[in-house]
């Protein structure tokens, strides 16, 4: 865990920034403190500034200000290249790293004035793998849903709804964690989420959705709640707010009984599942897609628009030349 007492000042200032002005939301802030902690470790070890290596036991509140005018293009470059080759990080991951520090120099050139020059302005965003998400079949998804609603446990109404959503609605862990009961309009059957950015969203509920969300509210708990948790939607043995961690327990239980494969698929692989099946079956626009996915670029929304083997076997079947 990544403390920011650990910190410079310049670097809880660009978080605090992120949070009243950028309007980061929690988990973008925390990963931007991880990240530019990792980067300022390096820095250290870079500029000969201290005889450690161990990451853990780098000290980065003592960063001399007068280093950040230093750093060039090419010592950024150094530590990607460390990602990739020490740290063996994933091109995804080192995309991550590589935005945080464009905004944290872009911050600190045209903000804070602490720099002379941006480092970061041309730094360029390695070159991604484009792979087909996985996601459950049709027919794997109804059995998922069988295997829930016939569960024998206690919490069985609430898990059943858990699913159901993922399945239906293509949302992310945080927001169905986040959801309170008070976000769901139930005469007009439709919720709003919080997603990625602090943005809000509505997503509509279908009657599968409305059916389970309401079979667990006549079971949910509704003595002894945690006052902090009391308009959660989905709430823990303990009666307060259920947690991402609960919920990815949830989601593995039932693929397990369900004969599914947990190295394969998990809680994300069923927002994949919403996804491909809306778009497959349901003929859904990729725009509309987007938007009930709430992603900020079409791009992210297009890995989705794949095509399944039975649709390229019958292009491969349907050429003229098949029969000759």
């Amino acid at each position: 865990m990544i403390s920011r007492e650990n910190n410079p000042n310049f670097i809880n200032s660009f978080l605090d920034y992120s949070i009243t002005i950028l309007n980061k939301s929690p988990n973008s802030v925390k990963e931007y403190n991880y990240d530019l902690a990792m980067f300022f470790k390096y820095m250290k070890i870079h500029f000969k500034m201290t005889s450690e290596t161990n990451f853990n036991e780098i000290c980065i509140n003592d960063f001399d200000e007068s280093y950040l005018n230093k750093i060039t293009l090419n010592d950024i470059h150094a530590f990607v290249s460390y990602l990739a080759t020490n740290n063996h990080s994933r091109p995804a991951t080192r995309a991550r790293k590589i935005s945080t520090i464009r905004i944290f120099f872009k911050y600190l050139a045209q903000k804070t004035n602490l720099i002379d020059v941006n480092p970061a302005q041309n730094l360029e965003t390695p070159k991604q793998e484009k792979r087909m998400p996985k996601y459950l079949s049709l027919e794997d998804s109804k059995r998922l849903l069988d295997i829930a609603c016939s569960d024998d446990n206690r919490n069985k109404e609430r898990d059943y709804a858990i699913i159901t959503l993922f399945l239906n609605c293509g949302m992310r862990l945080s927001e169905l964690v986040g959801i309170n009961i008070n976000d769901i309009i139930f005469s007009e059957c439709k919720m709003t989420v919080i997603g990625k950015g602090n943005k809000e969203r509505t997503i509509y509920l279908n009657k599968s959705c409305m059916n389970a969300i309401n079979s667990y509210l006549n079971v949910r708990p509704k003595d002894g709640v945690n006052y902090a948790s009391k308009n959660a939607l989905f709430l823990s043995e303990r009666r307060e707010r259920i947690s991402n961690r609960t919920v990815q327990y949830i989601v593995k239980h039932e693929l397990l009984k369900a004969g599914l494969d947990i190295n394969k698929y998990s809680v994300h692989k069923l927002r994949h599942t919403a996804a491909t099946l809306m778009y497959q079956y349901g003929q859904v626009d990729i725009r509309a897609l987007q938007e009930l996915l709430g992603h900020a670029s079409i791009s992210t929304t297009e890995i989705y628009t794949h095509v399944n083997n039975d649709q390229v076997r019958n292009a491969i079947e349907s050429n003229p030349l098949a029969n000759l």
